[in-house]
């Protein structure tokens, strides 16, 4: 059973620590992290789309593309709501292919009340998963106005449930060539 909800992978970060782009890394049995983490949400969700500067995949995907100059995942959040319409968008970062399907749905078993429904395990928040509801909007646009692209400082103000994961494992983010040359080694999927 797929939920009715739309996906957001956000693979639109510069990668300056991976020093190439992540996001086109080949990864498991797929050519790229990127349609890796395609395939996984396609299996849960209705819609699928990623959400990047420009359209950089061989693989057939919609891509939104930042409507903003500056390079953020703020940007991104608010290019996704300007360009769909849509209510609610589960959002999993690129380089986080241990997220699952348990974590997933525990963050979407909580109520519609909420701007976000944000992933906070032992290393801390994790942004980029989670339930964003397009009532976050004008709270994102004054962000932006005022040049403020932190996201945790977006959710501390906007009214966000925080759902707690005892397991760090699954949020294990790709951001340097050990890490993703790490879990090439030990890659146990989803």
């Amino acid at each position: 059973m797929k939920y009715n909800m739309t996906a957001i992978i956000f693979a639109g970060g510069k990668s300056s620590r991976m020093g190439k782009d992540k996001a086109l890394l080949p990864f498991a049995d797929c050519n790229t992290l990127s349609e890796f983490q395609y395939n996984k949400l396609s299996s849960l969700f209705d819609k699928v789309y990623i959400s990047s500067k420009e359209d950089k995949f061989d693989f057939d995907a919609t891509v939104i593309t930042d409507r903003y100059e500056e390079n953020s995942p703020l940007v991104g959040i608010i290019s996704i709501f300007e360009a769909l319409e849509v209510d609610e968008v589960f959002i999993l970062s690129v380089d986080a292919p241990f997220v699952n399907k348990e974590v997933i749905e525990k963050l979407l078993n909580y109520g519609e009340e909420f701007d976000a429904i944000i992933a906070k395990s032992t290393s801390g928040t994790q942004p980029l998963c989670g339930v964003y509801r397009r009532s976050i909007l004008p709270l994102a646009q004054k962000h932006l106005t005022e040049g403020n692209h932190r996201l945790n400082d977006l959710l501390g103000e906007a009214h966000t449930q925080f759902v707690t994961f005892e397991d760090d494992a699954p949020f294990i983010n790709l951001n340097h060539p050990h890490e993703y040359e790490q879990a090439m080694k030990n890659l146990i999927l989803p």
